[in-house]
């Protein structure tokens, strides 16, 4: 057992810990379609649960952030998840891209992170940085 207070979900865990400077790391709502052959790191156990942020919230306490990237349609459609991310990630930019553009991006990921979300446009392309 951990001795910490952060991820104790083994495959998520192991994934954070692989993570090096510039990979992607995806935090998903649970309709984002994720490549078949893409590592799943599926949290999503019933509709809204666990929720966007509170997944987000256990990446970023262990996760290094330099860039992140999201939807542009989620300025529109869910502005208090652009909002939330705001605050999560505090001097450091978040692009906005068309969903289209976004979707193509993530075929680039180490790693998917799926919520059981159901909030449109739920979704986080982490950029990866260093510690150091």
């Amino acid at each position: 057992m951990r001795k910490t207070n952060t991820t104790i979900n083994p495959a998520l865990s192991r994934v954070i810990s692989e993570t090096g400077h510039t990979d992607l790391i995806v935090v998903t709502d649970a309709g984002l379609p994720i490549p078949p052959d893409a590592e799943r790191i599926d949290l999503a156990y019933r509709p809204g649960a666990p929720a966007f942020l509170d997944v987000l919230d256990t990446v970023l306490a262990e996760l290094v952030v330099e860039g992140a990237t999201v939807s542009a349609e989620v300025a529109e459609i869910s502005p208090h998840v652009l909002e939330a991310l705001r605050e999560r990630l505090p001097g450091i930019e978040i692009e906005l891209v068309p969903h289209v553009e976004f979707k193509t991006r993530t075929r680039a990921a180490r790693a998917f992170v799926r919520s059981g979300e159901f909030t449109p446009y739920a979704n986080v392309i982490l950029h990866a940085g260093v510690a150091y």
